[in-house]
């Protein structure tokens, strides 16, 4: 059975920023999102991490997604960041703070566990 989590997505439009390209960053990870811009901040939510999956899965990082989310995960939440940029051409890449930005997401479900086993499953492999 497939989870239903609420993904919220949030990113500083900088005023040197082209705002369409910063959403496209966001809708890149997450073609669901439903965003609004408060200020500076752009803020999406949705209930799908299906692109996402694919792209991990594409870009052959579960591995390295799955020992990020298990270190990132706090009671039903899990928290990581994005490269802004590299989402931008339909890559995921995580990131720490930076002074380029990064797109936070937060995924909010109470079988968080099992959602990450189906975004990033256990693949046996040695790190």
């Amino acid at each position: 059975m497939r989870c239903v989590p609420l993904v919220v997505v949030r990113t500083v439009c900088k005023p040197t920023e082209n705002a369409d390209k910063v959403i496209k960053s966001m809708l890149n990870i997450f073609p669901d999102l439903q965003i609004e811009r408060k200020e500076e901040e752009l803020v999406g939510t949705t209930e799908s991490t299906e692109t996402l999956e694919k792209l991990l899965r594409e870009q052959q990082i579960r591995s390295v997604a799955r020992a990020i989310f298990l270190k990132s995960v706090d009671g039903n939440k899990l928290r990581f960041r994005l490269n802004k940029q590299v989402a931008f051409v339909g890559k995921v890449s995580f990131a720490e703070r930076s002074s380029l930005g990064e797109i936070e997401v937060i995924i909010e479900d109470e079988r968080l566990l099992d959602l990450i086993d189906i975004i990033a499953p256990d693949l046996g492999e040695k790190s």
